[in-house]
């Protein structure tokens, strides 16, 4: 195989996925699985995960889709309930929220730029 063909390859691979990845998030899905696509660090993912669910809540946007899942951020665990909210919900969520916690300052300005290229 010649270096250009799988250059090609390569770079058309990455795009589908990249494609997969946003359509998917458009469709709705959790808000750990937005923040974890954003490339947020992961010690911040559950803190900015909890965040935005009680913003969820404080402002009344119900998710497009409830599942229920085994898999949590820490992991393995009992079945719990898991709701799922598009981009566009989280760019309202994401402008409500106001954490104090410097780190989760940091994983907001991420999220947000992420969210703002989709």
């Amino acid at each position: 195989m010649l270096a250009t063909t799988r250059t090609a390859r390569q770079t058309l691979r990455r795009r589908a996925a990249t494609t997969r990845l946003r359509a998917s998030l458009n469709r709705g899905r959790a808000i750990a699985t937005h923040v974890i696509a954003a490339g947020v660090e992961t010690d911040a993912v559950a803190g900015i995960t909890n965040g935005l669910r009680s913003v969820a809540k404080r402002l009344h946007v119900e998710p497009v889709k409830v599942t229920r899942t085994h898999r949590t951020v820490q992991g393995h665990g009992r079945m719990r309930r898991v709701g799922h909210y598009t981009t566009a919900q989280l760019v309202r969520l994401a402008a409500a929220y106001r954490p104090r916690k410097a780190e989760l300052i940091t994983a907001l300005t991420v999220l947000t730029g992420f969210l703002a290229a989709a």
